[in-house]
């Protein structure tokens, strides 16, 4: 009768503070069994009371750290991992605690993955350094970048990335586009598409056809405007290296067009609406086939703005979108004859 009173509070489990806590019992022998909060070094550790998998009962393992279920042995660590992450910013300040480094990116020759020297002349504890070890952090730096811009093609890479993100700040994309730009002309790289052609133009082609696959589309006069090299170049760089490397690039959609367009005229948003409507109708009914999709996209702001009763000028439409009046001229009426002919 003893041992199966002493067996029932071995199984006995306390609820305390709403948590199941396993409570404290003596046995025949004197001996305390205990799963409770035990503190080490006056630090706390919470161990589970039920198994994760069956609830079953834990009980302390032998090497006193883990806990092993009785019911199913599964072995349950009191060690909890820390998973909150602590990114790494660019100029390192305010960030001295930092466990991880950079993401790895496209937009770097190396990926990012290489070491780089900081440009702090500071030690560790933020105290400045002597003289001779400023001077041999300079060497360092020197000697690095040497290394990460050994070969040729890491310095073509650094070279062509740098413009694609001087491109892409300038017209005001996002990163993604900055990305696929990066791939697409790594893989005109390994792809020996660059001899004949300059490195700045096999960059914007990238950006350009980068932009259009991420369905957030720049002209080409747009891309060749903030380029080192001219238009025609660009042309015939992106015929080369959509061809060659197989890329499925969609038609631009004259919609993707109208909202920056509205913005730079300013006009309105029941115009800007009817201006995106008249654009799908053009699409449907194949108005826009061999046209320039800007071009359809000023023609069908203009035919709104006409159905809307708005004021809006031909020349200030041309300025916004960089076409010429008399192309605005010949797209709203097709566009206007294809919505009349799909509202009736």
């Amino acid at each position: 009768m003893n041992e199966r009173t002493n067996e029932e509070r071995l199984n006995t489990v306390s609820r305390r503070n709403g948590t199941d806590e396993p409570s404290s019992s003596e046995t025949g022998d004197g001996q305390s069994v205990s799963n409770s909060v035990s503190e080490e070094n006056g630090d706390e550790r919470h161990s589970q009371t039920t198994c994760p998998e069956c609830h079953g009962r834990l009980r302390r393992a032998d090497d006193e750290v883990d806990t092993v279920c009785d019911d199913c042995g599964l072995v349950v660590s009191d060690a909890r991992l820390d998973t909150n992450i602590k990114l790494y910013t660019p100029n390192g300040i305010g960030n001295q605690d930092s466990r991880v480094g950079p993401a790895s990116t496209n937009l770097l020759h190396d990926k990012g993955l290489s070491t780089v020297v900081g440009w702090q002349n500071t030690d560790a504890n933020g105290n400045s350094l002597s003289g001779e070890r400023r001077q041999q952090m300079r060497r360092l730096r020197r000697w690095d970048e040497r290394f990460r811009r050994r070969s040729s093609a890491d310095r073509n890479l650094m070279h062509a990335l740098g413009e694609i993100d001087r491109m892409a700040s300038a017209l005001g994309v996002p990163d993604s586009i900055r990305e696929t730009g990066g791939v697409i002309y790594r893989r005109a790289l390994d792809n020996g598409l660059l001899p004949g052609r300059a490195v700045e133009s096999v960059a914007t082609a990238a950006l350009y056809a980068a932009s259009r696959i991420d369905g957030v589309p720049r002209s080409i006069g747009e891309v060749s405007a903030v380029s080192r090299v001219e238009q025609i170049r660009v042309e015939r760089a992106y015929r080369q290296i959509s061809r060659e490397l197989g890329l499925e690039i969609a038609p631009t959609d004259p919609r993707s067009f109208i909202g920056r367009i509205a913005s730079d005229v300013g006009c309105t948003d029941t115009t800007e609406q009817e201006a995106r409507r008249l654009a799908g109708i053009a699409v449907e009914n194949g108005v826009h086939s061999g046209k320039h999709p800007v071009g359809i996209a000023a023609g069908s702001l203009y035919a709104a703005a006409k159905r809307c009763d708005e004021s809006l000028r031909q020349a200030d439409v041309a300025h916004a979108t960089d076409v010429s009046e008399m192309t605005i001229r010949n797209r709203y009426p097709e566009i206007l004859a294809a919505a009349d002919t799909e509202d009736e």
